[in-house]
């Protein structure tokens, strides 16, 4: 199976692909591991988008779909992959159409993860990290505790920045503002399902794979 996820900050979009991974035994590709691996086996692709990023501009379109195309084309991916993290652009959503194309890659299924927006600002703002070993807690489970559940830290809780209230929200605007757009795109071709990403973990991957099957026989026999 092929995935496309999309999901505001804080929805579960990278651990629902975590789940699918393992579940389906298939890849997780972010766009980010992309270019970071690219740019570690210093691939051709990899040297000039490095030298982009020195100088302190964006990596362009062109660069992040011939990294992809060759992540897609790869043995790795040839039972099927779960990418996240891109297309973020309606130029990006078209140009991910052309690459899919030329790939041959006719079946892929396109899920938008969905909440409330002040469920996840909630959601988020009640994060801590333990400084010592970096797990995720929620505030509720740690309030009363001294010491960290997992690795014993002492007083090791805090909010990280991009945890913050502000900072989600600034997020969470960006989000509305580039990817809608892409949502609509995809919707309007009728290629879209939306699942609920308030439902527990396991429901939400359940959900994902019971739409997507359905939408694909849908759309196999239509």
């Amino acid at each position: 199976m092929r995935f496309i996820l999309f999901g505001a900050p804080g929805v579960g979009k990278g651990t629902q692909a975590k789940i699918l991974s393992l579940r389906l035994n298939i890849p997780h590709i972010s766009t980010g591991d992309i270019l970071r691996q690219a740019v570690k086996d210093q691939t051709p692709m990899g040297v000039e988008a490095k030298k982009i990023m020195d100088a302190g501009e964006l990596v362009s379109d062109d660069i992040m779909i011939g990294m992809i195309k060759d992540t897609l084309d790869s043995a790795k991916c040839k039972n099927g992959f779960i990418l996240d993290g891109f297309p973020r652009t309606i130029a990006q959503a078209k140009a991910i159409d052309l690459l899919l194309n030329e790939l041959s890659i006719n079946h892929i299924s396109l899920v938008a993860i969905t909440a409330n927006e002040e469920e996840i600002v909630n959601r988020l703002t009640n994060r801590r990290e333990c400084r010592n070993c970096k797990n995720i807690f929620n505030y509720r489970e740690i309030q009363d505790l001294e010491s960290c559940p997992n690795c014993g830290a002492v007083n090791s809780f805090r909010q990280r920045d991009d945890d913050k209230e502000d900072v989600i929200r600034h997020r969470l605007k960006v989000y509305q503002e580039n990817t809608k757009p892409v949502l609509k795109y995809y919707e309007d071709q009728n290629k879209l399902v939306f699942v609920n990403g308030l439902d527990s973990i396991e429901r939400v991957a359940e959900n994902i794979l019971r739409a997507t099957t359905i939408k694909n026989k849908l759309t196999t026999s239509a």
